[in-house]
């Protein structure tokens, strides 16, 4: 490392506090920032309270009055805890999260100064915000935007703002956020859900989606993150060579935490409990660097907000212990990138998961129903589910040796895998004899034993069991939940529908209900067998088994995202309105732009670092090879030759870089030129970005990477893979 990135690393870590300063019992700091029903309860008359927890479980409407008395209520409670301001919070679709902060300072009529939270404003506002993306539904020029408060998910306090989670949609009322198609998915499977539990529990009035993520990040420190503008603009390095040392020893997985590392996770969960964040775990992930934090399972909206509001927490209490979080699905060459797996599962009000086998085969039936289905609707929605987690960055991460392939699949395990089998063979259409239904129904009821800590995991399925849950693998890192989360649970939804339709055509003529169940998960299950994988999901001889069974092999992010374009995409999102036609080709043409513009970001540092740090740096180096050559000549000139011999050939093979650099770095720039010039609509012109601009960025990364093997480490000009992975 140079005398340079060492001196400034070791004052940034004289000035990083080791220790976490807080004190407070979890249990007492939990939830202390968010507007909880018990601090609902506090502010709000009983009459109040009882129709606002209506209106959260979606039994009542939201008038006027109510919502006075709730503005009210929630501005004194968070001015009690510091809080000056207030915002509509909300997630648009550029990823990130949008707040406008208003004070809650206000003028009487006679001039005297007040505070207050008007009913309107926290019912609605006009933010404006018309910067964001919107895939065509509005112009800059249109500036109306409206935010609708979400009662479902609690207001908090952050960082002196009262922070109220919102919907954001156009003047028209079209989306232009990832929560509003996501509650209306969540409505959808919950009526499926409770129609399907009425076959065998009468209680049962409401089914939750829930979630659990697993957030994986890296961890780099303030000063080398700083002098790197590969990783400050783009999240990812575009040069560096490989360490000597990496994640080959597999010593940092699960390892000892480091004491620094530590002291900002000690802070971090402090923050999220007091966000109400249920953090739980927290780990060394396998990449050096690398850590994991995931939370007890919550109810989805609630979990991706959760989610969201992490992602910034992180950064900045990482800023606090002179860190830098990288989200970026790939942000080393040659390492394992991070993912964000999505646990998901169904739960109903009375307190049952729907996922969980239970303990006779009347519970299992349900558990089957909810199983077979799931599995169906991955099947029928592969192409969907995979276009819903492709980016520019989980391109890189998808289909290695470290995440789960770019092919859908679904892992159930060797034993639940003979029950369906069982189905499968023994249920027909004709009907069963009095053996073979106590036979099956026996088997099924011994679901729960035959599958407790004896269904392995499988790494490699993007889409796996794994005992009372489904695993999603494949969302990346820096997404946001709500995508996958509405395409999942309108898919499950669409299945549950079905399966209900084909149940009740049969009761009506007269099946008994066990069989009829039991047909149709036959049926089901015969269909979606070439979704179910149990093997290795990394072996070429999945790839081409996956071809043969006419599942999507597609790799590439662009190609991928024409499943939004698709008649089942269309049945599924527009006919059940979740999307309108507009919406869900405006979602396509946003992740195309989103695409296209990191693309573009990408090219243009890539090719100024080449040009302002790499080339000058190669080309000091070389000059002072050539003065130590002509030194070699005057003062040995009868063993010049040999001895000056390697010198030359490395100023030969720098010189030969520098040129093959500059090449490229041209070509790229008018490929980038040609590209914009030519093609006017976003779509065309990330299409061809991919085709003619993408392959400069590994081919200019080569020749730098050879020279950063060669030219002396104390000048060159950017801190290494060995400094950013090991320096903690």
């Amino acid at each position: 490392m140079s005398k340079i990135r060492f001196s400034a690393l070791e004052e940034q870590r004289k000035r990083t506090p080791i220790i976490n300063a807080h004190g407070a019992e979890l249990t007492d700091v939990f939830g202390e920032n968010v507007f909880t029903p018990d601090k609902m309860r506090e502010y709000l008359s009983t009459d109040a309270f009882k129709k606002l927890e209506n209106v959260m479980g979606g039994l009542e409407d939201l008038d006027k009055n109510l919502a006075e008395w709730v503005a009210t209520a929630m501005k004194e409670w968070a001015s009690k805890r510091g809080a000056t301001h207030y915002t509509h919070w909300f997630h648009p679709l550029n990823g990130a999260t949008a707040e406008k902060h208003e004070t809650f300072l206000s003028l009487s009529k006679t001039g005297k100064v007040l505070k207050s939270l008007d009913g309107r404003l926290l019912l609605q506002q006009e933010p404006d915000a018309s910067s964001f993306p919107s895939g065509g539904i509005r112009n800059t020029f249109e500036a109306r935007g409206y935010s609708a408060w979400d009662p479902a998910s609690p207001a908090f306090v952050n960082n002196g703002t009262l922070c109220i989670p919102t919907v954001f949609v156009a003047y028209t009322g079209e989306a232009l956020d990832y929560k509003t198609p996501m509650l209306k998915a969540l409505a959808m499977i919950d009526k499926a859900a409770v129609d399907i539990c009425q076959y065998f529990d009468r209680d049962v009035k409401k089914v939750v989606a829930t979630l659990g993520w697993e957030q994986e990040y890296f961890l780099i420190d303030d000063a080398l993150f700083s002098a790197r503008p590969d990783l400050k603009l783009c999240g990812r390095t575009l040069m560096g060579h490989s360490s000597a040392k990496d994640q080959q020893l597999d010593d940092h997985y699960f390892g000892a935490i480091p004491r620094r590392v530590q002291a900002f996770m000690n802070d971090l969960e402090y923050e999220c409990y007091s966000l109400g964040i249920p953090v739980k775990t927290r780990h060394n992930e396998v990449a050096p660097n690398q850590f994991e934090l995931a939370p007890i399972f919550e109810e989805a909206n609630l979990a991706v907000d959760h989610n969201q509001l992490l992602m910034s927490t992180m950064k900045r209490v990482a800023r606090n212990h002179k860190f830098n979080i990288l989200l970026h699905e790939k942000p080393f060459k040659g390492i394992n990138g991070s993912g964000k797996h999505n646990n998901w599962s169904l739960l109903t009000d009375t307190g049952v998961n729907l996922l969980s086998p239970g303990k006779n085969p009347k519970s299992n039936m349900q558990f089957l129903i909810f199983l077979v289905a799931t599995v169906k609707a991955v099947l029928e929605h592969e192409a969907l589910l995979k276009a819903c987690i492709v980016s520019l960055g989980n391109e890189s991460r998808l289909g290695g040796d470290e995440a789960p392939p770019v092919v859908m699949s679904v892992f159930l395990g060797e034993h639940l895998s003979a029950i369906f089998d069982e189905i499968e063979e023994k249920v027909s259409s004709k009907k069963m004899t009095p053996d073979e239904k106590t036979e099956l129904k026996l088997n099924v009821g011994r679901i729960p034993e035959i599958i407790l800590d004896n269904t392995d995991r499988n790494r490699t399925s993007p889409f796996a069991f794994t005992g009372n849950r489904f695993e999603f693998r494949a969302v990346g890192s820096s997404a946001n939940c709500g995508e996958p989360m509405t395409v999942l649970n309108a898919a499950v939804a669409e299945q549950l529908l079905a399966f209900k339709k084909e149940t009740d055509a049969l009761l009506e003529k007269d099946v008994k209900k066990d069989e009829a169940i039991f047909q149709v998960l036959r049926k089901y299950i015969i269909e979606s067998k070439k979704i179910r994988f149990e093997g290795n999901g990394y072996g070429e001889e999945w790839k081409k088994e996956a071809k043969k069974r006419g599942l999507s092999t597609e790799s590439d992010c662009l190609p991928a995202l024409h499943a939004y374009l698709t008649p089942k995409a269309h049945r599924l999102f527009v006919d059940n309105a979740i999307f309108t036609d507009r919406e869900l080709e405006a979602r396509y043409e946003i992740k195309n732009e989103i695409y296209l513009k990191k693309l573009q970001i990408e090219s243009r540092v890539l090719g100024d670092l080449a040009q302002n740090h790499i080339i000058p740096t190669a080309i000091n180096y070389q000059n002072t090879l050539i003065q130590n050559v002509r030194g070699l000549k005057e003062i040995l000139p009868d063993v010049y030759e040999e001895v000056a011999a390697p010198q030359i050939e490395t100023i030969k093979e720098i010189s030969e870089h520098i040129k093959t650099i500059r090449t490229l770095v041209t070509q790229m720039t008018e490929a980038r030129k040609e590209a914009n010039n030519k093609y006017p609509s976003v779509v065309e012109r990330a299409e061809a970005y991919v085709k003619t601009v993408r392959p400069y960025l590994e081919k200019i990364r080569y020749p730098i990477d050879k020279l950063e093997l060669m030219v002396d480490d104390e000048i060159w000009p950017l801190p290494k893979y060995r400094e950013l992975l090991f320096s903690r």
